[in-house]
């Protein structure tokens, strides 16, 4: 059985327990802390809600519009924070083992979506990751969503110095917060789930559990 996505994070925080200073810890744990006090789901959009067209690009730099994802069924976009993070490297595998083979079978494509620009090409292939992977150039989508953020904490950056700003490509502070997004065919939101702590996030039972029969509808008649 497919160890859960809560006790693959838990395996991380140990892991990091044992060998993190005291310091990172109080930090980590209060970044994370602060980002679930301030988030506001009443201010996000609502199930039924239309999402309005956009356009993300993919890890072959080809342009995909929400009208090309939607074209012939449902979709489900996890947004996720960047290829470098310890976390995502948790969550993406995940989905890739326990969530893709079941929407491939109903017909809805999975797309992890993130600011990072361009796609990080490593990510895919140290998971073999089975689904498109975008960019969400200038943070469009996800500020249409309500899901980016800026830390409190946001130093002078010296030229040529490592920081979220390089690895995103984005030249900026702003992130993604992790989030599971469920539009029908006509664009309607029919699941959407944030996570302001990125240590815990949707599991694949509840992103399928959001998906009713009629998402399916059309994969089942062509298969008689």
């Amino acid at each position: 059985m497919s160890t859960s996505l809560t006790d693959r994070f838990a395996a991380l925080q140990a892991e990091r327990d044992r060998t993190w200073s005291a310091e990172q810890l109080a930090h980590n744990a209060a970044v994370r802390r602060v980002l679930v006090e301030r988030h506001d789901p009443a201010a996000l959009p609502r199930i039924g809600d239309a999402v309005a067209p956009f356009t993300l690009v993919d890890q072959h730099g080809r342009d995909l519009t929400r009208d090309q994802i939607l074209a012939d069924g449902w979709a489900v976009l996890v947004f996720f924070r960047f290829g470098g993070c310890p976390a995502c490297n948790i969550a993406l595998p995940y989905y890739n083992e326990t969530l893709l083979p079941r929407l491939e079978a109903r017909g809805v494509r999975l797309i992890a979506v993130s600011a990072q620009v361009p796609v990080d090409p490593d990510l895919i292939a140290r998971h073999n990751l089975g689904f498109k992977v975008a960019s969400d150039p200038g943070y469009a989508l996800a500020r249409a969503l309500g899901i980016t953020f800026l830390p409190d904490d946001q130093p002078p950056v010296a030229p040529d110095q490592n920081w979220i700003g390089a690895t995103l490509g984005t030249n900026s502070y702003e992130i993604d917060k992790p989030a599971v997004l469920v539009l029908d065919q006509d664009a309607r939101i029919r699941f959407f789930n944030v996570s302001p702590d990125w240590l815990k996030r949707t599991d694949s039972e509840t992103i399928l559990a959001s998906l009713p029969h009629e998402a399916t509808r059309a994969v089942e008649t062509a298969a008689r």
